[in-house]
């Protein structure tokens, strides 16, 4: 029985588009989706904004910002190799290394993320009843200015 890190990688290439990589290295779920948040400014290649097309090599570097508000994870990564095939996730993690700053970094946000309060615990009854809703609409309808 082999593992997957017996296996060679299927599809390996010389040079390859960045939103191909980053669909095959399971970044994103498609290459449209690649391409839009590269289009946005969200990867950078050597410390450059890029656009979809350029082409990788291996030993590239890679700053990938995913996710939004407080969720956004910062990853940087080198590119170790090229493939045009997206298989599964271990295959895809061989093509590049996470650098030790940026598995930290995530860590700590993740851990931030973990203790920090939660939104709906402000909330101390629930939605509001229909009841409650009514009373609403009855206060927004009222003004002071009527009475005169």
């Amino acid at each position: 029985m082999t593992t997957d890190d017996d296996r060679p990688l299927p599809g390996l290439t010389e040079r390859l588009r960045l939103d191909k990589w980053l669909w095959a290295a399971r970044f994103y779920k498609t290459r449209s989706l690649a391409a839009d948040d590269i289009d946005k400014g969200r990867v950078q290649v050597n410390e450059q904004v890029a656009k979809a097309s350029r082409e990788l090599k291996a030993g590239d570097v890679l700053c990938v910002r995913q996710g939004s508000g407080q969720a956004v994870v910062v990853r940087t990564v080198v590119v170790q190799a090229l493939s045009t095939v997206r298989g599964p996730a271990p295959q895809a993690q061989r093509l590049y290394t996470e650098t030790p700053e940026s598995t930290a970094a995530r860590a700590e946000a993740a851990e931030r993320r973990r203790m920090s309060s939660e939104p709906a615990d402000a909330i101390e009854h629930g939605r509001p009843t229909k009841r409650d809703r009514r009373q609403l609409a009855d206060w927004d309808r009222w003004s002071a200015s009527a009475d005169e």
